[in-house]
């Protein structure tokens, strides 16, 4: 039987794009959010290498990448596994977003839980099974009969980031109702805002806590995933290559699964995500990039008169000028923006746009020009 789906948000967007694009200098999209910076010189060649790809590649990743994605967890996460039998590398982080419920044989009666704003493939999955979905940050309110409990930290849209207390009641309440608790961890590395959120110095730095480190856990990672992707931070959106890490016996019975379904990241993108995961140096200069950006958006943003809420992490500004979602949308887009409106993530209620930082220096100049031009209308 059919499930019923919402429709595909993105096509509302299409008019608005439309009159965007008849700016005398071109679009500015800032709504995707897709990388536009090149894919990292040693990720290519190690593609390329791989490329003589005869046999059936490993459901469960080489040797190689399964190593490589202990050791990322150990060196940017600070997070200790069990070994390769804790990980599994996905079709990107989307798929697994959509499917997780049915790979862990949910279906009418469970109860899927996520975050209130929110990406909106978290409730697509749960429909897909027949599942109920709930949208409730409290863990106090979720339900009893709920199977599955999807954090998003940071979060997109919102760039809203969950400090160690935070995830350690999620985790506690998860494992009171019996339920699997997953972070989607897909921004960790791009943390701005480090005292916005306790535990900002667990690993140094800005590192945004993951659901797995030793400070939320205690070294017990029962029930627990953790779900990251290579797409922001090494520019590889394209490749579709991310990964699970946490609990062994559910990794196990995912992979199962996984087998059955044919789902089987290709050989030439699995010796890819090795050599993004061992360098560091290419995140460090993306993130700079980013970092430079944001900066400039922010400033163009709130002088013409929006405010930023959260985004102390992320790819995105959370922003509003306390009207409806679409109204300014359409403002933005007659000055040659494109932003997404805050519907997407939050309802029709929304008062809020997600303005992305995935565009190049020139277009994100001239959106700060363009900015500046509404600000004194």
């Amino acid at each position: 039987m059919r499930r019923e789906l919402p429709d595909f948000p993105w096509d509302s967007l299409a008019p608005f794009a439309a009159r965007a694009r008849e700016h005398a200098d071109g679009i500015v999209d800032l709504s995707v959010g897709s990388p536009v910076d090149p894919t990292p010189a040693v990720v290519r060649e190690a593609l390329v290498a791989a490329t003589d790809a005869h046999a059936y590649p490993q459901t469960m990743g080489t040797p190689a990448l399964r190593e490589a994605i202990v050791r990322w967890y150990a060196r940017r996460r600070s997070v200790t596994l069990s070994g390769p039998d804790a990980v599994l590398p996905t079709i990107g982080s989307k798929e697994l977003v959509g499917l997780l419920p049915l790979l862990l044989g949910l279906g009418p009666g469970d109860t899927v839980v996520f975050p209130r704003t929110a990406y909106p493939t978290y409730a697509v999955g749960a429909a897909l099974v027949g599942a109920t979905g709930v949208a409730e940050d409290d863990p106090a309110l979720w339900p009893a009969g709920t199977r599955l409990i999807w954090l998003n930290s940071p979060g997109n849209p919102n760039g809203a980031v969950l400090g160690v207390e935070a995830l350690r009641a999620a985790v506690a309440r998860g494992r009171a109702l019996g339920a699997v608790v997953v972070n989607d961890e897909c921004y960790a590395e791009l943390g701005w805002e480090p005292a916005t959120w306790a535990g900002g110095d667990l690993a140094g730095g800005e590192a945004v806590p993951s659901i797995l480190h030793p400070a939320v856990t205690d070294g017990d990672l029962t029930s627990l995933l953790s779900v990251y992707s290579l797409s922001k931070q090494s520019n590889l959106a394209g490749y579709r290559a991310a990964f699970l890490a946490g609990d062994p016996a559910i990794v196990g019975a995912l992979l199962e699964v996984r087998k059955h379904a044919g789902l089987i990241p290709p050989a030439p993108v699995q010796a890819a995500m090795v050599a993004a995961l061992d360098d560091d140096a290419h995140v460090a200069e993306q993130r700079e990039r980013y970092r430079a950006r944001r900066a400039v958006l922010r400033a163009a943003l709130e002088a013409a008169g929006f405010r930023i809420d959260r985004s102390e992490a992320g790819l995105y500004l959370w922003a509003t000028r306390d009207e409806p979602a679409w109204t300014t949308i359409d403002l933005l887009a007659s000055h040659g923006i494109l932003a997404a409106p805050g519907t997407f993530y939050e309802g029709e209620s929304s008062r809020h746009v997600r303005v992305a930082l995935t565009a190049t220096d020139e277009r994100i100049a001239a959106a700060a020009e363009r900015l500046a031009n509404l600000s004194n209308a």
